[in-house]
């Protein structure tokens, strides 16, 4: 038994202790990274040997308010000795005031409150698919929707799908950005199109205006649900709250999670109106809607607004695409991206290059074979983003051999 210690303060020789003891109990699913990281501050990081890093991964997009936010936190511990715990059998102050502010913030009417992306995700294709009474599902190539039976059945990437089939029957995959395409896979059978509007997994790609409006006209001319999964474009990550509102977008279903809770593991699918009420028992989560991810929730909505993370986004983005992009190697491709979700496409594997920039300081993303991908907390500084660039002109300033994630 390795006898547990405090992780306020850093001792060299740790981090191996730590890890072979997640690796004995681990059943394997995670490619693990081999640093063992204690502590996070803003847009920071220590691993357990005192090491620090600039954090681009960002929880994968669930830290846009940085590492232990002092609101959050406060709010966290206030709630805990209050109420942890309370199901929807009953109502719930937290609860109410969370589902007011978000229905507010994204025009939605209703909400089911869950626990992460993919089961917000799970729930827009059972709620899709009950109002319309439909089964078919429209999704697009190179999306990423989550991991559970249903979620999977939207992802498109055979290395998630191929282990688990058969798959849910009746979804199928478009090109991105192929409206002509999506036009012809939609019918009157089809009970759901499914779309990230950024992205992420699959190479940080925007979605085209012409393709996201053309979208949202299909599904009208069809009768069939817009589910937009905003999990993590959402809560000032593109520089507006919400990625659909850079295209004057209202989808019918809306899956968010990550960074709603500001880390507190959280997810909600909302719907609009016309939609109507949902009938009782069709769907549930024993912990969904819980007071302690509520209250953390209205505390980082507190803070995103009143600090105005996603202007900061818009402005931090542009500023740090436009010093990637100034970058002269002969590895990058493209640098692409919206507010502070951002990926340099290289000509070569990813991986080596993110094993460099982690010896550098600089922790970020692969988004398929040949991306890095950048998922900052939204309260970086432009000094901290500086340093990224410099450290991303050093690893791309020659090839590096493959290795291992």
């Amino acid at each position: 038994m390795v006898q547990m210690i405090s992780t306020t303060q850093s001792e060299v020789g740790l981090s191996e202790v730590f890890r072979q003891v997640e690796l004995v109990h681990s059943t394997g699913v995670y490619s693990k990274r081999p640093v063992v990281i204690v502590r996070g501050k803003g847009a920071r990081l220590w691993d357990a040997d005192g090491r620090e890093y600039i954090d681009c991964v960002g929880g994968h997009g669930a830290a846009n308010v940085g590492h232990a936010n002092p609101a959050v936190a406060q709010a966290i511990a206030e709630q805990a000795q209050t109420l942890i715990s309370c199901p929807e059998l009953f109502f719930n102050d937290r609860r109410a005031a969370l589902a007011e502010r978000l229905c507010k913030l994204t025009g939605m009417s209703r909400l089911f409150l869950c626990n992460s992306g993919t089961e917000a995700v799970e729930a827009a294709i059972k709620f899709a698919r009950l109002l319309t009474r439909r089964s078919e599902v429209v999704a697009c190539m190179r999306g990423f929707h989550g991991r559970t039976m249903g979620a999977l059945s939207a992802t498109w990437d055979k290395k998630y799908r191929a282990p688990f089939e058969p798959l849910v029957p009746g979804f199928r995959h478009v090109p991105y950005n192929d409206l002509s395409a999506l036009d012809q896979a939609v019918s009157d059978q089809t009970a759901a199109v499914i779309l990230e509007v950024v992205q992420g997994e699959g190479g940080v790609n925007l979605g085209k205006a012409e393709f996201l409006q053309g979208a949202r006209q299909i599904c009208h001319e069809h009768g069939a649900v817009l589910i937009l999964d905003e999990v993590q474009t959402g809560f000032g990550r593109t520089g507006k709250m919400f990625a659909f509102q850079h295209y004057g977008l209202q989808p019918d279903i809306l899956c968010l999670a990550k960074s709603i809770a500001g880390g507190v593991p959280m997810g909600a699918t909302l719907m609009v109106e016309p939609l109507g009420e949902l009938p009782s028992h069709v769907h549930g989560s024993t912990f969904g809607g819980n007071p302690l991810a509520c209250a953390a929730a209205l505390a980082a909505l507190d803070y995103i607004e009143e600090n105005q993370l996603p202007q900061r986004a818009a402005e931090l983005g542009a500023w740090f695409r436009e010093q990637l992009a100034h970058i002269e190697s002969p590895l990058m491709r493209e640098v692409r991206g919206l507010g502070l979700m951002v990926g340099v496409e290289l000509k070569q594997k990813v991986t080596p290059y993110l094993q460099a920039l982690m010896q550098e300081g600089i922790m970020a993303l692969p988004a398929g074979l040949n991306v890095m991908r950048f998922l900052p907390p939204l309260v970086i500084e432009q000094e901290e983003l500086a340093q990224v660039v410099e450290a991303v002109r050093k690893v791309l300033s020659k090839p590096l051999s493959e290795g291992g994630e």
